[in-house]
């Protein structure tokens, strides 16, 4: 039971690993379409105060989520493995 819930969460980070690897697609996207890049140009592109610094910002904080969720997957990855290896070892 609990390598099942290890790597439910092992899962649950990888599915956050995905949908931040699909935010900047998707605020291009945005932006392509005339719209405000979620926020990130309330004005529209052709109005944008700082249209340099906004990406870079979310590129940081996309790459560090990346980051601690790739991290994170590991570490319990290797906690379920040690869980499983505990559990199928014969006492003798």
């Amino acid at each position: 039971m609990k390598v099942f819930l290890v790597r439910m969460g092992a899962f649950l980070l990888i599915a956050a690993a995905i949908a931040i690897a699909t935010v900047p697609i998707l605020v291009l996207i945005d932006l392509l379409g005339g719209g405000t890049g979620w926020g990130l140009c309330p004005d529209g592109l052709e109005a944008c105060d700082r249209p340099y610094s906004a990406g870079a910002e979310l590129i940081i904080v996309l790459s560090v989520g990346m980051f601690l969720a790739v991290a994170g997957i590991r570490a319990l990855m290797r906690v379920a493995r040690r869980l499983s290896d505990d559990s199928y070892q014969v006492s003798q």
